[in-house]
Formats: structure tokens, sequence, C-alpha cells
């Protein structure tokens, strides 16, 4: 695991809400604790375990102060010259985009929905946690970037969005 998907877990754990999150994986074990900090903001502690190497008592603490992510969408406008007029509304997170609820259910948007601030417009599963991305602008979704059940990283164009 390198260092871009261990700060993209940490905001994800931030943003949850969860106090608490182990990881084990083969090689690695890794926890990550949220709590306020004495000044009044976030603090996010981090503990990686060589599983093979050190028991829990004597392994190294890492100590990171992260502010929270925000579990919107990151909303910004597309500079290519036909798309200029649309809004992208990007993945807040790492993990496995999903177009509907579930199997046997419709999708939350197609090309050509008309959508409103708020409105779930997919999910996306990040270590068995289903996340609904819910939209920041209203407007019509003019084009879906992503296959269903494909993995997407941070800050990865999902939808573009007329907004007229």
């Amino acid at each position: 695991m390198d260092i871009k998907e261990i700060q993209s877990l940490i905001k994800f754990v931030a943003k949850s809400g969860a106090s608490e999150v182990k990881l084990e994986m083969e090689d690695l074990k890794i926890t990550i604790r949220t709590g306020t900090h004495p000044s009044g903001g976030e603090t996010t502690f981090v503990q990686q375990i060589p599983v093979a190497q050190a028991p829990v008592a004597t392994a190294p603490q890492v100590h990171i102060e992260t502010p929270v992510a925000s579990s919107e969408p990151t909303v910004t406008d597309k500079a290519e010259d036909d798309d200029s007029k649309y809004i992208t509304i990007k993945s807040p997170i790492i993990g496995t985009f999903y177009r509907k609820p579930g199997p046997d259910k419709p999708a939350f948007v197609e090309v050509g929905t008309e959508i409103s601030k708020g409105d779930v417009l997919c999910v996306i599963e990040a270590m068995k946690l289903f996340n609904d991305i819910e939209s920041e602008v209203s407007g019509k979704v003019v084009k879906i970037l992503v296959d269903d059940s494909s993995p997407v990283e941070f800050d990865q164009p999902l939808f573009l969005v007329d907004p007229s």
C-alpha cells in the first residue's frame, strides 16, 4: 500500500465519521483513529504495522493531522472546447463505481435525466462500504464518463452536467 492510498483512506475515514478503522492485509496492518485535537481541529492517528516484523505493542505510531474531507463530490468547470459549458462531477473517494443501488434495481440516473442538488447520482463502494454520491448542482446529465462496476480514483470525472 503506497502513501497515496493511505492518504485517500485517511480522508475516507475522516469523512465517514468513524472513530476507528482497522485494515489487515497479508503483509500489513493499519489502524486509523479519528478524534478531536485539543486545538479544536480534527486529528487522525495512523498506525502502520508490518505483520511479520513487529507486534502491536512495539509498533511505531504515526501522527498525521488532516482536515476532514467534505462528503460532497468535487464540482469543477471543464476546460475542453465542446464541454466547456458543462460542469464535471468528480469522485470524492477511490473505490468501485456503481450506477444502480442493486443488481435488480434501475440506474440512479441516465443521460438526459434532470437532476437537482442533493440527488443521488451513483454509489461508490470502498472497503465494503457503499457511499451515495450526491449532486452539488441542478441540471441535466449529458454524459456518464465511467462504466458500471468500474474502479474509480479520487477526483476522477464521473458525470457531465448541463446546468442551464
